[in-house]
């Protein structure tokens, strides 16, 4: 019988081989401490700048609170917190990546949004063992590229909160 862990490891490794199969993909890359990551551009439907986010009283710590989107409210996950990081120093200028899932809109906070990106399946490798845990059970795979790393965060993952 498999752990949870080793469950998790195994669906990532079957959805990165999954991805590896097709053709480029194009994502929207941002930026957490540092590090650059991406996400399917299709699941992306708005990129805000900073933004008034109301706290959700007694919501899990990776729930920053929640914002008006149009008329929708849409829920904050901070990826810092996320993830297992420090808060940014300049917290007011984080962006926020609004994506679909489930029928629900989510914001993703992140330090920068980069570039949309289409990334050849030649450069998507498995992730590296040394990534930390938390990072693992997000990350589908990495991409890389002479001089960085991209981390492909699975979103649904990323959502899965508690």
């Amino acid at each position: 019988m498999q752990s949870i862990s080793e469950t998790q490891r195994t669906g990532a490794s079957m959805a990165a081989l999954a991805l590896a199969e097709r053709e480029d993909e194009v994502f929207l890359t941002l930026t957490v401490a540092g590090q650059t990551c991406s996400i399917p551009v299709l699941l992306v439907r708005d990129v805000l700048g900073p933004q008034a986010i109301t706290p959700i009283p007694l919501a899990p710590a990776e729930v920053a609170g929640g914002l008006n989107l149009r008329g929708r409210i849409v829920t904050a996950i901070d990826l810092r917190r996320r993830l297992g990081l420090p808060p940014a120093d300049n917290a007011d200028k984080a962006m926020s990546v609004v994506v679909e899932q489930a029928g629900e809109l989510y914001s993703l906070i992140v330090d920068q949004v980069g570039e949309v990106l289409p990334l050849p399946t030649a450069g998507i490798c498995p992730n590296p063992p040394t990534l930390d845990p938390l990072w693992r059970d997000v990350s589908l795979s990495v991409y890389r590229e002479e001089d960085r790393l991209i981390v492909m965060l699975d979103v649904e993952r990323l959502l899965n909160i508690g």
